[in-house]
């Protein structure tokens, strides 16, 4: 019998960079904007465009991270993403003060820390199972889901507050801080940093085929992608409608829509929370679809959401959502850990990251289309019965004849 993730001293601290890497990128998330809207006066198309370049490394460059991270040691990938995004951060409020800073220079920081934070999030996925036991996995990814669930829930209005009590610039240097704070902590680990099981200096697109090629020769790695690609897809368009739908649609005010869009953190926190006991209980894998199945339908109450007592339809259905898509996450990373090769881990994680986040623009474009077409709720509707289709995948698999992630597919019967 294992003890708890947490009596493990150096998870603590690999915890604590996570505390401060999620919060400070979230908070990022909100300080960027406001510091061109609030310096530089941008225009929507500017901020738009901002906005973007944090999120678009992952396309650009998310299958060579893989190779490149199975390369080198972990921790110290981690680390020099962090000191990157300490540097890129902590350069604007200085260019304010020097009186340099502009658009330009906000663009090329958004897009090269977030080309940082691709190579810091493929390496957190890969270091996990170097520094706990192979059983202490999924409590492990499941306390990490709560600090990225609790993050992104706290992070917009901390940043909101931040901006208000010392000003935008100065908000991103707290941010730079809490990347610095992050290396402190990942340096203090005392469990050895390994160095990369595969020494190998092949061509890099074999190494990406590498990792491709295991995802898709696994049956299971392949219908955990497939299924997030089909709800990424459909969430995204749901996301970029969401503001429309309530201010113009439903008609509220925009305290409340904030309210409202605070309770899919909630709702992934309580994933975070319950993933573990749940897991113990009941079996990682069988957790991990029976979460998809039952919450899927939840979606369509979205689109019933009105400005009367059916407000609390918009809620119920992102939290809902939120705590089966945290408790998915919790399964399919733990089988990744546990099933993939260590000289492979790093581009797997980064083949499955290409293949889900790659449908989110591609889902924010369709919602959009489909809204111009028939309407912001119909699209819901229609994006929300597609949400549903995500489960599929999973029960086509291997997986609702599994408890745990023991046996690979290939062992399980069919």
């Amino acid at each position: 019998m294992t003890t708890g993730v947490l009596r493990n001293p150096d998870f603590l601290r690999f915890l604590s960079s996570h505390v401060a890497n999620e919060l400070g990128a979230n908070i990022s998330r909100v300080a960027l904007p406001l510091v061109a809207v609030m310096a530089l006066n941008a225009g929507p198309t500017e901020v738009g465009v901002l906005s973007a370049l944090q999120t678009v490394a992952f396309l650009l460059i998310g299958l060579p991270a893989g190779v490149w991270v199975d390369r080198l040691r972990r921790r110290r990938v981690m680390m020099a993403s962090d000191l990157a995004r300490f540097v890129l951060l902590g350069s604007i409020p200085l260019a304010g003060q020097l009186g340099l800073l502009s658009i330009e220079l906000m663009f090329t920081v958004a897009l090269l820390a977030g080309v940082a934070q691709v190579f810091n999030d493929v390496a957190d996925q890969t270091y996990l199972p170097q520094l706990v036991d192979t059983r202490q996995l999924g409590d492990g990814n499941a306390k990490l889901e709560v600090v990225r669930s609790g993050a992104f829930l706290a992070g917009p209005g901390v940043g909101g507050a931040l901006v208000q009590l010392l000003g935008a610039t100065r908000t991103l240097t707290a941010t730079a801080l809490g990347a610095l704070a992050s290396v402190i902590f990942l340096r203090s680990i005392t469990v050895p940093d390994p160095p990369p099981a595969d020494t190998r200096r092949d061509p890099l697109l074999h190494g990406i085929r590498e990792g491709l090629a295991y995802v898709r020769q696994d049956r299971l790695l392949l219908a955990f992608a497939a299924s997030s690609a089909i709800a990424n897809l459909c969430i995204s368009g749901v996301t970029g409608l969401s503001v429309l739908f309530l201010a113009q649609d439903v008609e509220l005010a925009p305290g409340v829509i904030g309210v409202l869009f605070m309770s899919g953190g909630i709702g992934g926190l309580l994933g975070g929370l319950t993933g573990g006991r749940l897991a113990a209980r009941f079996g990682v894998a069988r957790v991990t679809w029976m979460a998809a199945v039952v919450a899927a339908p939840s979606g369509l109450l979205l689109p019933f959401t009105e400005a009367d007592w059916r407000v609390v339809c918009f809620p119920l259905a992102s939290m809902a959502l939120s705590w089966a898509a945290t408790l998915s996450n919790v399964g399919q990373i733990t089988y990744r850990q546990t099933s993939t090769p260590d000289h492979l881990l790093g581009r797997v994680n980064a083949s499955v990251r290409f293949m889900t986040w790659g449908a989110m623009p591609l889902g924010a474009l369709l919602g959009g289309i489909v809204a111009q077409q028939i309407g912001v709720r119909q699209a819901l509707w229609v994006l929300m019965a597609g949400r549903l289709l995500a489960f599929v995948p999973l029960l086509l698999s291997p997986l609702p004849r599994m408890r745990d992630f023991a046996k690979s597919p290939a062992q399980v019967s069919s």
